[in-house]
């Protein structure tokens, strides 16, 4: 091989290495944002949403 070939494949693997180690870091310090919404629910056991409007409403069907 020549000297630059083996040059461009060891930047292009450092580089590579260094994307991944970027990318490990970024996702070990945040959490997926579904996730948040429903914290409070989970560490209390209780559920805090309001109840559905549409259960109270009769649901009319045209013939």
């Amino acid at each position: 091989m020549k000297r630059s070939k083996k040059l461009f494949l060891i930047l292009s693997l450092l580089f590579i290495i260094g994307v991944i180690a970027i990318g490990y870091d970024i996702t070990t310090k945040t959490t997926f944002p579904g996730s948040k919404g429903n914290l409070k629910q989970r560490i209390s056991g209780t559920d805090t949403l309001k109840s559905d409007s549409t259960k109270d409403q009769k649901l009319r069907v045209k013939d």
